[in-house]
Parts: structure tokens; C-alpha cells; sequence
């Protein structure tokens, strides 16, 4: 994998929102909400790379970024070499059938009028209008099996199936052009843990089947050891370490990393209650109004004058363990 080229190259990508105080006058000058500030990452083929982090750091917002689905203030997303920030949306539109979404909310993801036949053969009426209406039969068929779904329940809607199978039309939905990459949105969080684990090792087949690269967020980090190759871990919209799974949950290197992993669960009562568990101070600032330098300082139990002042850079520290972090 090291000797191939990146699918996918984001370099300092921002997302950046202009919010204005509630019953603000036209003039008023909006505040600029930083969702994403300054995120690098790259992807490589065939690999799956785990965002995580708290509710509001940022994850969804950079995958509809990537996605071109909100407007980015500045950075590039390469993929195989093209920036896709850069280009218009008939040229954006060739590449959509490379990469495809999952969503969080499998039902509300499926139109409810459309029966699952038609919501499974809708990408392929978009990117492939010419092809016949019996291949395409063929091939919604064949998609639904390939994800567990028997092709006789074609001509039913989504209100007629579980949260599970919901999803899985959705994976069949993404799957049917063939794309390189699909990013997935949390797309286990809604669903009962024992489904969770069935749709997971489905798309772990899946990828290993096609070859496919996933992008998987989640706020879940048991869920994500499972499936990824390396994790990013973001903050207020800034990464503070992206490693490879196994090192980043054998020695983390970011307070914050080390926080998040010692807040899962374990099924061992007695292991659980052993357990150490690190506490952060205060409620996650606004980011609005994010701290000054380091913007985990002001939670983080390990702070010193330096975190105030300079914003730490993300650097390599061996093992595949990359963390920006003053003091760790």
C-alpha cells in the first residue's frame, strides 16, 4: 500500500460558517463558525481511514465538504491527483459515481414514495441513462442480494423493513455504480448493537470484495477499531492525531485520544469498574469562540503556558503515530 498513490489528498481544509446573534440587525457582522479549520489527511486504496471524535468537532461537515455538498472557505481535495474543490459542477458530476455516501438515518435516507427497486436504481438513471431497462433490473437485483436483501422485495417501500435492512438498501444504493469510495456517516449509530455488528462485517466483506476505500465516522471508538486501518481523531474542527488503529488504541498520544478511548465501555463488569477513566474539565467551548493555541487546552489535564500561546503542528512520532501536542 505504501508504494501507491493516495485515492484521496486533503491539505488544509476549512469550512468556515457565518452565523449571526439571534434577532441581529441586517448590518450586523456575522461571526465566523470554524467546522472544519485547517484538516490534512490522505487515503490510500483499498484502505479504510476512521474519523472520530465528540458530537460538533466537525466529521460530517468534512465528509459533505470532500463531497461537495457545503462550500469550502480554502484547501484542496485531490482525488487521483484533481482537486475536487476546484472543479465545476459538470466536472463534479463525473466524479460522483466514484464516490458514494451512507448516511446516519437509514429510513429517512430512502425516499418513502419511491419503492426500494426504484431508490436502489436511481444512481444508475443518473450516471447511466442509456443503459436498458432490463440491465438495470439485473443489476438492482443483483446489488440487493450481494447485501442480503432477497431481489423479490423489490416492489416494497422502506417503511416495510427494519432499521438493518434500511441500510443495507442503502449500501446497495451506493454500491451499484461501482464507485472507488464510499464515506460513511455514521452509518451503524441508529441501528441495535447486534445489527451494528452485521452491517460492519458486511461492508469489511464488501471492501475486501471491490476493493473499495472507506471513510468511516463514527463517535463510537470500539466501532471503529473494528474496521479501520488508521483513525483521525478531530477536535473543534482541527486534527490532534491520526495513527494507525492498533497504535493509536495500544498507546494514544493525544490527551484527548486517551480520553475518548478510556471512556468506552468494557463488557467485564468487574474490568469496568477497575478501570480508569479520564475525566475532562469544563464543556466543550464553542467554536464561535474557540481558545486561543492549542484548542483542547482548556479541558485538557496536562496544559502548560505553551498551549495558550502556540498551536501545536502535527507531527510524526514513529509507528505510524502522527499527534500535535505540546506536552505528550
Amino acid at each position: 500500500m505504501n508504494n501507491q498513490s493516495p485515492l484521496l489528498n486533503v491539505d488544509d481544509l476549512r469550512v468556515w460558517f457565518d452565523v449571526k446573534p439571534s434577532g441581529a440587525m441586517p448590518w450586523t457582522k456575522a461571526d465566523k463558525l470554524k467546522a472544519v479549520d485547517g484538516v490534512s489527511f490522505s487515503l490510500m486504496p483499498g484502505e479504510t481511514l476512521g474519523i472520530v471524535g465528540e458530537s460538533g468537532c466537525g466529521k460530517s461537515t468534512l465528509a459533505r465538504a470532500i463531497m461537495r455538498m457545503v462550500p469550502t472557505e480554502t484547501g484542496t481535495a485531490l482525488w487521483l491527483g484533481e482537486d475536487l474543490l476546484a472543479m465545476s459542477k459538470g466536472e463534479m458530476r463525473g466524479h460522483r459515481k466514484e464516490m458514494q455516501m451512507i448516511f446516519q438515518d437509514p429510513l429517512a435516507s430512502l425516499n418513502p414514495r419511491m419503492t426500494i427497486g426504484q431508490i436502489v436504481a436511481e444512481p444508475l438513471k443518473t450516471h447511466y441513462p442509456d443503459k436498458r431497462p432490463g440491465e438495470v433490473k439485473k443489476m438492482v437485483r443483483e446489488a440487493l442480494e450481494r447485501v442480503g436483501i432477497l431481489p423479490n422485495l423489490v416492489n416494497r417501500y422502506p417503511h416495510e423493513f427494519s432499521g438493518g435492512q434500511c441500510q443495507r438498501i442503502g449500501i446497495a444504493r451506493a454500491l451499484i455504480v461501482d464507485p472507488r469510495l464510499i464515506i460513511c456517516d455514521e452509518p451503524v449509530s441508529a441501528l441495535d448493537v447486534s445489527i451494528q455488528a452485521q452491517v460492519i462485517n458486511l461492508l469489511m466483506e464488501l471492501q475486501k470484495e471491490m476493493g473499495l476505500s472507506l471513510i468511516f465516522i463514527a463517535h463510537d471508538l470500539s466501532v471503529v477499531k473494528h474496521i479501520s486501518t488508521r483513525v483521525m481523531v478531530l477536535y473543534l474542527g482541527n486534527v490532534v492525531e491520526i495513527s494507525d488503529s492498533a497504535q493509536l488504541y495500544k498507546s494514544p498520544g493525544h490527551p484527548y485520544t486517551e480520553a475518548l478511548i478510556s471512556a468506552v465501555p468494557i463488557p467485564d463488569p468487574k474490568a469496568q469498574l477497575a478501570k480508569e477513566v479520564m475525566m475532562l474539565d469544563q464543556d466543550l467551548p464553542s467554536p464561535l469562540d474557540p481558545p486561543s493555541g492549542c484548542v483542547f487546552r482548556t479541558r485538557c489535564p496536562f496544559a502548560k503556558d505553551i498551549c495558550a500561546r502556540e498551536k501545536p503542528v502535527l507531527t510524526d512520532r514513529g509507528n505510524g503515530q502522527n499527534v500535535a501536542c505540546h506536552v505528550r
